[in-house]
């Protein structure tokens, strides 16, 4: 129906182009972004998985470094326990020695000079092993790590005091004036087992945080590849649609270019009565 009063086809047109114009300018929003949700406005529900899954694999990287922070603290922890094993060696190679019975006095008490040099470095490494500050060996303590993102996600480790008292080598003699420590070798047999022992337990704990970095990096990626489908641009299609938009606006442009062109053509009409 042709109208002076209201152009009807040129209102119609006006609204496809807004639409095409629209679908333009989102086309071109999400290829400049490479994202398919760039506000809640394009998909709420799917924005706000993508926000959780987000938050989810900030978190698990964070795990990860606190993983690897414990994996450092157990290898400081084991250098040490290396270090206190050597010494340990070496007293009981000496309290062999000293089991001889053609050593003099002299002999014993050179002998114990070394061992008390080495229970003194015992003590010391035990008093000074330490990570980021804390002390892993001069008390019994549990260290807990977060290896995940939940509150329950957690590793203690159990670090147990290794100085000469905790090893019960506090007293430790091979002199021959009385104060000799019975079965010396024993004794010292019993602190080596205590330190393997621990440096056991901490072998089989980093074998632990290893296994929990494998399985975090592995979420990662499946939680990132779940989050890159539902929030990420799809460039071929979002490609498709701009180009479709572009041509419904060049030819509503061009319609409406025509259509607007009606109300002079019924003036003509009239004026030729």
């Amino acid at each position: 129906m042709l109208s002076l009063k209201t152009n009807i086809s040129s209102l119609l047109t006006l609204q496809h182009l807004r639409g095409s114009q629209q679908s333009m300018q989102t086309a071109m929003q999400r290829l400049s972004s490479g994202l398919r949700i760039n506000s809640a406005k394009d998909d709420p529900a799917g924005q706000a998985i993508a926000n959780r899954m987000e938050a989810h694999v900030r978190g698990m990287n964070q795990a990860i470094r606190n993983t690897n922070d414990g994996i450092s603290m157990v290898q400081t922890a084991e250098g040490s326990l290396n270090l206190i094993n050597d010494s340990l060696q070496r007293m009981r190679e000496l309290s062999v020695q000293a089991a001889n019975g053609t050593n003099s006095s002299s002999d014993l008490a050179s002998i114990q000079l070394e061992i008390d040099q080495r229970l003194e470095e015992i003590d010391r490494i035990a008093g000074q092993s330490n990570f980021n500050g804390i002390k892993l060996m001069a008390s019994d303590q549990t260290l807990n790590i977060q290896v995940g993102v939940n509150a329950g996600d957690v590793i203690g480790v159990q670090f147990e005091a290794m100085g000469v008292g905790a090893l019960n080598l506090d007293a430790f003699s091979v002199l021959d004036d009385g104060s000799a420590t019975p079965n010396p070798m024993d004794a010292i047999d019993e602190a080596i087992n205590r330190v393997d022992r621990q440096r056991s337990y901490l072998g089989a704990t980093q074998n632990r945080f290893d296994s929990v970095v494998d399985g975090l990096n592995t979420n990662i990626v499946n939680t990132s590849a779940a989050q890159s489908r539902i929030q990420d641009a799809d460039y071929a299609k979002e490609v498709s649609n701009l180009l479709r938009a572009q041509i419904l606006q060049q030819v509503g442009i061009s319609m409406l270019g025509r259509i607007n062109q009606q109300p002079q053509m019924i003036m003509r009409l009239l004026e030729g009565l």
